[in-house]
């Protein structure tokens, strides 16, 4: 047992507030001594090119699948149950539009054709109108995983 535990309660009291007292005036002194200094800050400018990198890193990621591919948007002109159908649709959307890839996707029991590669809805749409003198009916742009590469200006900095 500790000596002080047989001291009687109103020392211990006035022990206490002692304490509380002396913790008071240490934090008032601190607080007065520090008032006038000042603190510099002298960051890496690695950091800069680090938290780019962490920027790009995010906005691509958000634009990605869980499978790697880019979110994005294709035009859907045909969905039929007739094999034959799609890929004839494929072959004239090829000669048109050879600039475009298209796929020919069963989903069953239908196969659905699909052409473009576009990031942005509107451009999808844009490319739809064009499209529409080749197919008056059945067009949409739907969302889909595309294939796509980033341009040399949104790859990663060295």
């Amino acid at each position: 047992m500790y000596w002080f535990c047989y001291l009687p309660v109103e020392f211990k009291v006035v022990k206490y507030q002692i304490k509380i007292y002396l913790a008071f005036l240490l934090v008032g002194i601190s607080f007065l001594a520090g008032a006038n200094d000042s603190i510099k800050v002298h960051k890496d400018p690695r950091l800069d090119i680090l938290t780019l990198k962490q920027f790009q890193s995010n906005k691509r990621t958000a634009m990605m699948t869980p499978n790697g591919r880019y979110k994005g948007f294709r035009i859907q002109v045909l969905s039929t149950n007739k094999r034959d159908d799609a890929f004839n649709t494929k072959s004239i959307l090829l000669a048109n539009f050879p600039d475009q890839k298209s796929y020919v996707l069963f989903q069953s029991p239908n196969f659905k054709v699909r052409l473009g590669n576009f990031l942005k809805s509107e451009d999808a749409e844009n490319f739809k109108k064009q499209i529409v003198s080749l197919f008056t009916q059945g067009i949409y742009v739907v969302a889909d995983a595309i294939e796509y590469s980033p341009p040399e200006d949104e790859q990663f900095l060295p």
